[in-house]
Order: C-alpha cells, then sequence, then structure tokens
C-alpha cells in the first residue's frame, strides 16, 4: 500500500502527520485505486483533489487553516479499503473524498462511521452506499438505479426486438449496475437472451464470445470495468462479432481506447453531462490544460466532493464531521459540476445520466439525445 502527503505540492512519504504537515494544517483525505486494474481513476481523484486543495488554499484555505493532502491507495480491494478507512480515522482526519469503486467505498463508510469520519465518494454508485442511511456518507454522483434506468430506456428505444445479452464481473458495482439495467429491461417487457458472469481480472473471454456469437446477440450490456469491457470487444471483433458494446460510467477513461483502439468506436456507456463543458468548471478546466491533464472522468467530480465538504465546514464554523454533515445536508453548494443539494441518505437531488459513445479516434461524446 502507498501512502503519500501533499502539502502545496505533492511530495511522497509515509503516513507520518507530524513531521510532514505543519502544526496548523487541516489533513483531509482523498482514497482511491493509485494501483492496480483501475489506477486510471485513481489518478483523475488525486488529479481532482490536489488541484482543489492548490486553488483553496491560497484563498484562505478552510476555517483559516490550510489544507494538507493524504493520498491513500485502495487498489479497490475491499480488505484494504478498511485499513485504509481505519488508518485515516486513527488519524483523526475528519473528511475523505473516497472512495472509487463500491466494494471498496461500502465497507470503509463502516469503518469511518465508528472513527468519525465524514465521506463523500466522488464516484460509488451502488444505491446499498446511501441505503443503509449510515450518518456519514453521501456522494456527488448518481445511484445504479437511475443510470441503469437511463441505459435500458436508450436500449428500449433503439434495440427493441434486437437480441440482447447482459453480462457483469461479480463486483459490487459490476453485479450492481447489471442488475439494474436488467430490472429496467425486463419491466419495459425487453428478456435479454443471455445473462452471464465472468471474473473482475480475466482477460480470455472467447467462451463468453462463442456464446454470444452463437446466439446471435446484437447488444451486449457489460456491468464492469473498463479494462475487461475492452478485452471483451476485442475479442468480439476478433470472432467476427459486429455486436455493440454498452456499459457504465467505469467507461468513462481514454484508457477504454488504448485496449480496443479504433474497434471500440461505436461503443455506448453511462456518465453524467461532461463536468469539463460546464460553465462552472471553464476556469477550472483551463488551470487542468495549462498542467497537460484532460480533467476527464472522475477529475472534476472529486474536485466537487471537496468544494462541498469546504463550503459545508465553513458553514458549520467547525470541520467536526457530524455537524458538517448536518450542514451538507441542509445546504446548496456552487461546485464545478454545478450546483448540488442532497437528500437525507446523503444523495444528491439533481439527476442526469446521458449516453456517451467512442469514436475511432479514441474519443468519446454524447449522443444527440433526440437520436441514436
Amino acid at each position: 500500500m502507498k501512502s503519500f502527503k501533499l502539502v502545496g505540492l505533492a511530495l511522497s512519504a509515509s503516513f507520518v502527520l507530524s513531521t510532514a504537515a505543519f502544526a496548523d494544517d487541516l489533513t483531509i483525505a482523498v482514497a482511491g485505486p493509485i494501483t492496480g486494474g483501475e489506477s486510471a481513476f485513481g489518478r483523475q481523484m488525486k488529479n481532482g483533489a490536489e488541484m482543489a486543495v492548490d486553488q483553496i488554499n491560497p484563498s484562505g484555505g478552510v476555517l483559516g487553516k490550510k489544507l494538507a493532502l493524504d493520498v491513500e491507495d485502495d487498489a479497490c480491494d475491499p480488505k484494504q479499503a478498511r485499513s485504509v478507512a481505519e488508518k485515516i480515522a486513527n488519524a483523526k482526519i475528519p473528511f475523505v473524498a473516497g472512495h472509487f469503486c463500491s466494494s471498496s467505498s461500502i465497507p470503509a463508510s463502516e469503518a469511518y462511521a465508528d472513527g468519525g469520519v465524514l465521506q463523500i465518494t466522488p464516484a460509488s454508485t451502488n444505491p446499498l452506499f446511501t441505503d443503509r442511511k449510515l450518518w456519514n456518507v453521501a456522494r456527488v454522483c448518481g445511484r445504479d438505479d437511475q443510470q441503469g434506468l437511463v441505459a435500458a430506456q436508450y436500449i428500449t428505444k433503439n434495440f427493441k426486438g434486437k437480441n440482447i445479452a447482459i453480462l457483469n464481473d461479480k463486483t459490487t458495482y459490476g453485479k450492481g449496475l447489471a442488475d439494474e439495467t436488467k430490472k429496467a429491461l425486463n419491466k419495459a417487457g425487453i428478456i435479454e437472451k443471455m445473462y452471464e458472469s465472468y471474473n473482475k481480472g480475466d482477460k480470455d473471454f472467447n467462451a463468453i464470445v462463442s456464446r454470444l456469437k452463437r446466439d446471435n446477440i446484437e447488444l451486449v450490456y457489460v456491468g464492469g470495468y473498463h479494462q475487461e469491457a475492452g478485452l471483451i470487444l476485442r475479442q468480439m471483433r476478433d470472432q467476427g462479432l459486429k455486436t455493440v458494446l454498452m456499459s457504465g460510467d467505469a467507461l468513462a477513461d481514454k484508457e477504454y481506447a488504448s485496449i480496443t483502439g479504433a474497434a471500440g468506436a461505436g461503443t455506448l456507456f453511462t456518465f453524467g453531462p461532461d463536468p469539463r463543458k460546464k460553465p462552472t468548471a471553464a476556469a477550472i478546466v483551463d488551470k487542468f490544460r495549462a498542467k497537460n491533464i484532460d480533467p476527464e472522468g472522475y477529475t472534476l467530480y472529486t474536485y466537487a466532493a471537496i468544494q462541498v465538504w469546504t463550503q459545508a465546514a465553513a458553514k458549520a464554523g467547525t470541520t467536526d464531521p457530524k455537524k458538517v454533515m448536518d450542514a451538507v445536508k441542509a445546504g446548496s453548494w456552487d461546485t464545478v459540476i454545478g450546483k448540488l443539494e442532497y437528500d437525507a441518505k446523503g444523495d444528491i437531488k439533481q439527476l442526469d445520466y446521458v449516453i456517451y459513445k467512442w469514436d475511432d479516434k479514441g474519443g468519446y461524446a454524447e449522443v444527440n439525445p433526440k437520436g441514436s
């Protein structure tokens, strides 16, 4: 496990607050997959958190204290996430932006609740994260029951009468998203011809692809992460299948295109309206690009999570996690991804998933909402 300390600049250090930060600094944390298969998203989160701290400190920090950032690596592993959460709680850090994988956020949230840490995830979409009604959890993204519904609506409109398959990687996120999409499709009268699972980390999908070919599948919905989805796509094309692949927000990183190459063109996925194009993000996007960083995916969501906490702490006049959470749920917060308000569980009231399509140049764009 790797641990980093940021005080103005990113400095590699062990998790020893007394030597890595000034006594008057206020340490917050970001936790996600800095290493492992989902490290592309960990980099997004780290970039977003570092930029937020860089922008907040010159403006006076929080309650008169400058922020120091601790970056923790959970590798999207539930046990490692729990260990990270216990470390953060033991260090009396009041707030963490994290985690990425729902399978990490959910067990970590319990340790944070016990240890008095407020947790806002930029990316974990499984409904269970907030449905348990813990006092300390919130998110700046949507939920899989919303994301699955949007996917199902698109499939119903554009693939009605076609042969459809649903795959999942057995993870909290992947299976949860696949099941929510299946539920919405079935409610709309569409019954999938094939429902199958695989293991996260698998690389050989030829057996599944052969079944897709046998059943003449025209669209395959993949509940899982970008690495396996990219390999499924490639292996479909290797076997001559023109089947459309559709997935969720875990495809919102250019690493997907590096796996598929031009063959990934036409891949569909759900994600929020591109935060990089929102007027509220324009100035910060320019700052990222000045550093040759593309703030794609969950970069700006992580920035927004820190903004929500910062503003709520200022409003509450304290960093006491329970008082800050009360402020979070009672207030309205201006962020780079827009104005956010919360319900009693910690879910945002603003719901806005859309459909994206990858092109053959390694980019993606929102699909015209009036057409396919």
